[in-house]
């Protein structure tokens, strides 16, 4: 009998759960996370898991972690300054592919370097510039991404600019003919940045769960999920933390298979920060093909294929002040419930609250706090977003006390993106608390806050809602809708037979909302979804029900709804692929490239052979690196050829091997 850990960090709860032999959830507990360190609540969740099943720490034979931590931060825009360092492209191309709006006025480089579409050099790297910017920004980054054309096709200069950054600055760096193998030089230079920014959130987070867990006895190896659901080593998470984004919400796609059986529906997770939207076909999650997309950015990630929308328990509720009768949207930015913050700093929140219920006039900033996030690395910060952040200190405070001057709300939007602070303001979590669907924290707070929102008044001069209770089911109507949009978009975009249109666009169409209220007049209009829901996440019981009855669909909500990402981070498996190509840079001549370099061949055979042979060595020793037993190896092949002057000739192949096999766990 083996005894399964599963720990889950979400945006407001962090999950644990143990299971026998992956056939039966033995006890489950919920901990708050605590953002400051994530670790408190992986203890607490794991420690009350242990005490509710009474089952001893050393006892326990696999420990396993998915997180929410890299999915939010991208979703929200947080995450360490870092560099990059961009060979042999374009200065223009960082703005035109979007990288300059994902490096965030973080420093960059345009260096010339790089290679061809043959792997051959097309440019001499210049060393001299890069050293320089190297020692201006070596104290100024928390990492560097390096990402040079046709990298896939010889890394010798992504190799170089990473032996020069470990001995110039000492910090790590991400190159992007590590993260992936395809070409598209600008989406895995974006994967490179995107990597770099997450390596000390994720690095952190896998360090302290490591001691915490060795703290409280658990001895077993741990395991972390990736994004297409399957498993890898905490050491490999830790040097690749890209691969972690989507593991949360890969982790309920498989615990939402395991507990269901379901071979064909929607699954939908709601958590605090983001809902997450996957279809299981054949009972299979489908990998996107084109990498994986979260909020704004597309990488080169190989993650199911799923729809995150900023919206969650914890959205910020946003007012609409156009038109006569105004109205609220939802997200994406996460921000902390009012009635958490008040069950934490009781006398600040509830005198603020009760200052601005007095105020006869709506002041700008009432309702809403601040707090630092302890323990997080201030680097880089202008002088403005230093004083801003020596104000806030270590407690909380009333928004209004803080901000002296209007310039001042950018620094404020700044140290939020880093991470470094948090805003509290009114959310769904709040509006749950009020009409008592929720009562894990200060439902007075909440009230007083909701009653303070209901008091803008719309264009028409009209209070935004007469009651802190109108104020909340608009609150929730609004969830639910938003909700709806987002099944409804996964759904157009995920139809085997697709529209032209654009999935947001189909499911915002008017003959599509009006025929979700089944609209009768001289035209009929019916419209739904034709496939089950999977409703998982916390509150999925609580907001899901009524989100079926919109949609007309049956909704599934598991007995063990709120912990599926647990349960989903110990029932999966370690799989590892390697990809690579080979080329033909003229006639008889096939050039395998690998990691290493490429290497040329007279015969084609020769070629795939040696190709497979290195991806076979890599993908099993990643996969027993990271703990699989029994392993098992698929190849695929991919040959393209062209038919010239009536003979078939060679021009592309790529070989991709997968090697996979269950965790080895402790005896």
């Amino acid at each position: 009998m083996a005894l399964l850990l599963g720990v889950d960090t979400g945006g407001t709860y962090t999950d644990a759960v143990i299971l026998r032999d992956e056939v039966e959830v033995i006890a489950s507990a919920k901990a708050l996370t605590t953002r400051h360190d994530l670790a408190v609540g992986v203890g607490a969740a794991v420690r009350s898991v242990l005490a509710q099943s009474g089952i001893a720490a050393a006892e326990i034979a696999l420990a396993s972690l998915s997180t929410t931590l890299a999915t939010n931060a991208l979703v929200e825009g947080q995450g360490g300054r870092v560099a990059l360092i961009y060979i042999g492209f374009r200065e223009r191309d960082l703005e035109a592919h979007g990288l300059l709006d994902a490096l965030k006025g973080d420093p960059h480089i345009a260096l010339a370097g790089g290679h061809n579409h043959a792997g051959a050099e097309a440019a001499v790297l210049d060393e001299v510039h890069l050293r320089a910017f190297l020692e201006t920004h070596a104290a100024s980054v928390g990492g560097f991404a390096v990402a040079a054309q046709f990298a896939t096709r010889n890394p010798a200069h992504e190799l170089r600019v990473m032996e020069m950054v470990r001995e110039v600055t000492g910090r790590p760096v991400s190159a992007s003919h590590q993260l992936s193998a395809k070409l598209n030089g600008p989406k895995r230079a974006m994967t490179a940045v995107l990597n770099a920014r997450l390596i000390g959130m994720i690095d952190r987070l896998i360090g302290r769960a490591e001691d915490i867990l060795c703290e409280i006895g658990v001895a077993a190896p741990l395991m972390v999920v990736r994004g297409d659901g399957a498993l890898i080593s905490a050491s490999q998470a830790r040097v690749r933390p890209i691969e972690t984004i989507l593991s949360g919400p890969a982790a309920s796609i498989v615990g939402a298979r395991w507990m269901t059986g379901a071979d064909h529906a929607l699954v939908s997770d709601i958590g605090g920060t983001t809902t997450d939207v996957a279809l299981l076909r054949d009972g299979r999650p489908a990998i996107d093909p084109a990498g994986a997309r979260v909020g704004a950015y597309r990488t080169m990630v190989e993650a199911v294929a799923m729809r995150t929308t900023g919206l969650g328990g914890d959205s910020e509720v946003n007012f609409l002040s156009e038109g006569l009768a105004g109205g609220i949207t939802l997200g994406p930015r996460r921000v902390l419930p009012v009635s958490l913050l008040a069950a934490e700093a009781p006398e600040v929140v509830h005198d603020a609250l009760d200052a601005a219920l007095r105020n006869v006039l709506p002041a700008e900033h009432e309702g809403r706090f601040v707090r630092a996030v302890a323990g997080q690395r201030a680097e880089g910060l202008t002088p403005r977003e230093k004083a801003v952040l020596q104000r806030i200190g270590t407690q909380a405070h009333p928004l209004a006390d803080i901000l002296r001057a209007r310039i001042e709300t950018g620094a404020l939007a700044q140290l939020v993106a880093r991470g470094l602070v948090q805003v509290a303001a009114v959310t769904p979590s709040d509006a749950s608390h009020v009409l008592g669907l929720a009562d894990a924290w200060d439902a007075q707070a909440a009230q007083k806050a909701l009653a303070l929102f209901a008091r803008r008044r719309t264009g028409s001069g009209d209070r935004l809602a007469a009651t802190p209770q109108d104020m909340a089911r608009m609150i929730i109507s609004q969830l639910e809708h938003q909700t709806c949009l987002a099944l409804l978009e996964a759904a157009f975009a995920e139809e085997e037979a697709p529209f032209a249109e654009d999935p947001a666009a189909l499911a915002r169409h008017v003959l599509m909302q009006r025929g979700l209220g089944r609209h009768t007049g001289l035209v009929r209009l019916d419209t739904g979804l034709a496939v089950p829901v999977v409703g998982l996440g916390a509150s999925a019981a609580t907001y899901y029900p009524a989100i079926g009855a919109r949609l007309g669909c049956e909704m599934i909500l598991p007995e063990h709804a709120a912990v599926a990402n647990a349960i989903g981070a110990v029932v999966g498996r370690v799989t590892m692929r390697e990809a690579g190509t080979i080329t033909a840079p003229s006639e008889g001549k096939y050039r395998v490239h690998l990691g290493t370099g490429p290497e040329d061949f007279g015969d084609e055979q020769t070629a795939m052979e040696r190709l497979e042979s290195v991806l076979r060595d890599l993908a099993v020793a990643a996969a027993s690196e990271a703990g699989a037993q029994d392993i098992q190896v698929n190849v695929s092949r991919d040959l393209r050829r062209a038919g010239i002057e009536g003979r078939e000739v060679f021009v592309e192949a790529e070989i991709t091997v997968e090697a996979s096999g269950r965790p080895r766990v402790a005896v």
